[in-house]
């Protein structure tokens, strides 16, 4: 697997936005000296645009970083223009889905409330098919075929030696909720079964009839952790990823971090056990098949 350069971009970005602060300087402030404008350099310090290494160069330059870090950093940006694999997919991965793609695949821990759909990672073809059809009326058939095979790619980290522990908690409406027929959901909640089943996925669902719990108000979240470095901290912080109609958001700030761990936690914990959880998975594949 090719290396997965939306990581090294988001700390690039952090470590620009450090020695910035740690020289002074505003946003305006650095934009004005770099000749570029605000949400420019909003873009570089959240990783959201590459950078050539001679512009890391003149950054480290204005903020004055020591010669060491300015070649460390210099390295990094150099990391960043390794292609990722998604990128052979071209417009079949959504606009700014590329940031998560990357955190996902360097995640070695992913928590995940979903409150009306299977999450992406266990996903079958034929349902991503039909969200795909519904969210992209009128795409073309090889387009909407290009969006399930990325979407099967990202399903490839389950393949690794070492692949991420994932903890999912899946609402009961998304049980019930017919995409694509009952055949599909047959197949879904069946895969689902088999997923379950795997060392490292723990699978809850909770009931409609739960008492009030944080995912009534925080909706659909995926929480990623991620390796320490040889020196014990990790290189990327806990981030903590949501989807909407027009986008993803993120979040990264330790407060903000802590809120949705929090939030998982309290999740989990009015679900079925696992064992439930799969009684409710195989009992409503049994009823999609016989209807």
């Amino acid at each position: 697997m090719q290396t997965r350069s939306t990581v090294p971009r988001r700390q690039l970005g952090r470590n620009l936005r450090r020695l910035r602060e740690e020289a002074g300087l505003t946003v305006r402030a650095a934009a004005a000296r770099l000749d570029r404008s605000e949400a420019t350099m909003w873009r570089i310090e959240t990783g959201r645009t590459p950078l050539r290494p001679i512009d890391v160069q003149a950054i480290c330059t204005v903020y004055g970083a020591p010669e060491s870090i300015t070649l460390a950093l210099v390295g990094l940006a150099q990391e960043t223009k390794t292609p990722a694999w998604w990128q052979s997919y071209g417009d079949a991965v959504p606009a700014g889905f590329d940031v998560f793609a990357g955190l996902e695949q360097a995640a070695t821990r992913i928590d995940t409330y979903e409150s009306d759909l299977v999450p992406g990672l266990l996903q079958v073809a034929e349902y991503v098919r039909a969200i795909a059809q519904a969210h992209y009326p009128g795409m073309s058939a090889d387009k909407i075929e290009g969006r399930v095979r990325f979407r099967m790619e990202r399903q490839a980290l389950f393949s690794r030696p070492v692949p991420p522990t994932l903890r999912v908690a899946l609402s009961e409406a998304a049980v019930l909720r017919p995409v694509g027929g009952p055949l599909v959901m047959a197949a879904q909640l069946a895969h689902l079964v088999y997923m379950a089943a795997l060392p490292t996925v723990a699978l809850r669902v909770v009931p409609l009839a739960a008492e009030v719990h944080p995912g009534l108000l925080t909706g659909s979240f995926v929480f990623m952790r991620f390796p320490p470095s040889p020196g014990g901290v990790a290189d990327e912080p806990p981030t903590v990823y949501g989807d909407a109609f027009t986008g993803g958001w993120y979040h990264d700030k330790m407060a903000e971090v802590s809120q949705y761990e929090r939030a998982f936690a309290g999740i989990w914990s009015v679900a079925l056990d696992e064992d439930a959880t799969l009684r409710v998975l195989a009992d409503g594949a049994r009823r999609y098949r016989e209807s």
